[in-house]
């Protein structure tokens, strides 16, 4: 015991024990301590049996790190051996790889097997001969059409409610000068960068004249503001927000805007710039001149954050200020009064699109003209519009391949020299990804057969009414022939309105993409091909904001369809049908509105919409 008790208190446990009074209460080995006063108090008996159970708890502890250790000796020796087995077994493998890689028969099996395992990329050819016979064939069969096909999926669509038009403040007067805005791009394009401009305006309590509208080349629309939208409507409607003017004042007329500093370019602001932007970079500029001018404007505007009231401004604009020219909405009448053919009916939206004198310009039927009874030959009046966004300028600036050989990239890269010159030597600088890799990742514009194939595949029977949006499609008429095939009453607005008719917009694509936004918007179903066209993203967010769960909009997942078309020389028509249809319905979920995502595409948000 006596040589036990030097190793005892050196552990920590020994002097710990001391401490808490398992020597002598008055040991002169310890002497007094700041703990001696409560020496004397303890009683000897318990201090000796406190003692013991310390040590025996000592010991316990002892014999466990000592088990303990023995273990991780053991587990160590295992590893070790392991480790020794492996290596040796590594060595062998390694010889007969060496051995093995002399032998050719065993060298071709081997780079066989490598192929095997790693399946190349399909090619796409732009040829779905098989795929169009396919769907003739089924949709001679006139199947019935799934029952849900031209409703909203889910329920929960009609608890929103538009309330944008809802107002909590007061109008500013525009005291620290005046914004001048020139838009660039389409027709919606043009949309967005107006009711961007007029958050802008509120935002740094400014005047706004009222916008004017860029010439492009690639448009070559000279429209202004007061040839397609109101401009009475928009000033007054929105008067509670802002101060709009049609002028500069006077003074303020002759100043040379670009000399002075004034004029500010889409270079100048990043794309969705967010209000700290402005209030620090661009007020300063307007406080000193009294007018600032912003050039090419379009989507300088971050989507969030922004407050509450500004993004509510915003869907007031869109959704209830920026309302048609009577013109275009009485020749639009027209055209959806001849889509529904004989059963015509007042739906919801067309109040919003066609203005008050909405039901008797659809159900007036005196004006008609005869190419009315082409349209009306089939009993149903629903329609389905379609969105075919492939016109050249989409086509070649995606950089993707379409199946026209040769001569179609070679008519592209021309196309793209002329206008998206940017673009064009960017290619020739950077290397970008193959046109494959793009239309597997979902980065290319539906054709024309693809579209054709999906609606075929959803279901919709070959008596159905389809309008087609969207002017001057790549290929012509040759491609046009593929839909109408399949579709033989498929329609767009040349059809359908006579020369006389369409006369007054001709030379004008804006307004005539306005007759196709009307069209599309007020149609019983709307069908896209690009998700990522302004106009689709305008239509179905009007249709999502007016339409009170009522008007179903076919949004398709191009990554995921791709994956389906590229297998178009092998699957079978049923397996096409069943995997599309899943791949829809998957994108025609309710929800709200992503952050940082588009108010004019995903309306149902507080600021825009009231969910019940």
């Amino acid at each position: 015991m006596g040589q036990e008790r030097p190793n005892d208190e050196e552990r920590p446990e020994s002097r710990d024990l001391g401490v808490y009074g398992c020597s002598p209460p008055h040991s002169p080995r310890l002497g007094p301590t700041r703990f001696s006063v409560f020496s004397g108090d303890l009683n000897p008996k318990q201090t000796i049996k406190r003692c013991k159970r310390k040590r025996i708890q000592a010991c316990n502890d002892q014999r466990t790190a000592t088990t303990a250790i023995g273990v991780m000796a053991i587990l160590g020796f295992f590893c070790l051996v392991n480790w020794f087995m492996l290596s040796r077994l590594h060595e062998g493998r390694v010889w007969l790889r060496r051995g093995l890689s002399e032998n050719p028969k065993f060298v071709s099996a081997q780079n066989e097997e490598s192929q095997n395992f790693e399946k190349p990329r399909r090619k796409y050819n732009g040829t779905y001969g098989r795929m169009l016979s396919l769907a003739a064939n089924a949709l001679v069969e006139n199947k019935l059409e799934p029952k849900d096909l031209w409703q909203e999926p889910k329920e929960q669509a009609s608890a929103w409610k538009p309330c944008a038009d809802q107002r909590s403040w007061t109008p500013d007067d525009g005291k620290n000068g005046y914004i001048m805005v020139t838009a660039n791009g389409g027709i919606n394009q043009q949309r967005v960068a107006v009711c961007n401009i007029v958050v802008v305006a509120r935002l740094l309590n400014a005047a706004l004249v009222i916008p004017k509208f860029m010439l492009s080349d690639v448009w070559t629309d000279a429209s202004q503001f007061g040839d397609i939208y109101q401009e009475e409507h928009f000033m007054e409607y929105l008067s509670p927000d802002i101060r709009i003017v049609k002028e500069l004042p006077k003074e303020l007329q002759s100043l040379d805007l670009e000399e002075i500093g004034s004029v500010v370019t889409d270079i100048e602001v990043m794309k969705e710039a967010k209000p700290d932007f402005y209030m620090t970079h661009i007020l300063p500029i307007l406080l000193k001149n009294r007018v600032i001018h912003f050039v090419g404007f379009g989507n300088r505007l971050a989507f969030d954050p922004l407050p509450f009231e500004l993004q509510r401004l915003r869907c007031r604009c869109n959704f209830h200020a920026l309302n048609f020219v009577p013109r275009i909405q009485e020749t639009a009448a027209l055209l959806v009064r001849r889509l529904r053919g004989s059963g015509s009916y007042v739906a919801p939206l067309d109040l919003h699109l066609l203005g008050p004198k909405s039901s008797s310009l659809i159900l007036d039927k005196k004006s008609d003209s005869p190419v009315q009874e082409e349209a009306t030959s089939s009993s149903s009046s629903k329609y389905l519009a379609l969105h075919l966004r492939f016109e050249i300028d989409m086509v070649a600036h995606s950089l993707c391949y379409f199946g026209g050989g040769e001569t179609e990239q070679k008519e592209l890269d021309s196309y793209r020299q002329k206008h998206f010159p940017s673009l064009s030597t960017l290619t020739k600088k950077k290397k970008f990804r193959s046109a494959d890799v793009l239309r597997t990742e979902g980065l290319c514009p539906l054709t024309p057969e693809e579209a054709v194939l999906m609606l075929a595949a959803l279901g919709f029977n070959r008596e159905t009414r389809v309008f087609v949006a969207g002017a001057n499609i790549y290929g012509g008429s040759k491609r046009l022939a593929v839909l109408t095939s399949l579709y033989p009453n498929l329609v767009t607005k040349e059809k359908l309105l006579t020369e006389s008719e369409l006369q007054p917009f001709k030379n004008f694509s804006s307004q005539l993409a306005a007759l196709d936004f009307i069209a599309c918007a007020a149609a019983d179903a709307f069908a896209m091909t690009d998700s990522g066209s302004q106009l689709s993203s305008l239509v179905s967010g009007y249709r999502i904001y007016y339409g009170g769960g009522k008007m179903p909009t076919i949004r398709p997942n191009k990554r995921r369809l791709s994956d389906i078309l590229l297998k178009n020389s092998t699957i079978e028509w049923n397996v096409f049908e069943r995997r599309v249809r899943k791949a829809i319905r998957q994108t025609k979920h309710v929800f709200a509105r992503p952050n940082g995502r588009s108010v004019y595409r995903y309306p149902r948000c507080k600021e825009c919409m009231c969910h019940a």
